[in-house]
């Protein structure tokens, strides 16, 4: 019983973590990024299974985190704003060509982010963007103006 509460508040501590860091840091990892979650993976299954290198820990463990994952994707589903506080939602970060600098700073987003995502669709200039939005999964869509 012991593991299954450590796993619990493990896992609620992961998905605080995961939407303080923000969603545009999840999805750029850098090379230094990606040892360091596997770094924390290795100090979260510390924490949960202490010393117990057992299998019936691991599947304590994994079944309590997987079973929680499928309960928490159920509420994001069935709630709308149970859905917004897990994923979030997407943010406008260009209006009309302009960066929405507010937008940009909530998000701790520099412009230049903003305009190599834009080439990287194709577009050369912000003057060509009508809305531009950072996107949940913390991509950027773009939508082209109008000719």
């Amino acid at each position: 019983m012991d593991i299954v509460v450590r796993a619990v508040l493990m896992f609620f501590l992961i998905l605080l973590l995961t939407r303080i860091v923000g969603r545009r840091e999840l999805s750029s990892l850098q090379p230094f990024d990606l040892v360091l979650l596997i770094v924390i993976g290795d100090l979260v299954q510390q924490g949960v299974t202490q010393s117990d290198y057992s299998f019936t820990g691991l599947m304590i463990a994994a079944g309590t985190i997987a079973i929680l994952q499928t309960i928490v994707s159920w509420f994001g589903f069935r709630s709308d704003k149970v859905g917004l506080v897990i994923e979030g939602e997407p943010i406008v970060v260009v209006q009309d060509g302009r960066c929405l600098d507010a937008n940009l700073r909530r998000e701790r987003i520099e412009e230049a982010e903003v305009r190599e995502s834009a080439r990287e669709q194709g577009i050369g200039a912000l003057d060509e963007i009508a809305w531009g939005i950072l996107e949940t999964s913390g991509k950027f869509s773009f939508i082209k103006k109008q000719d």
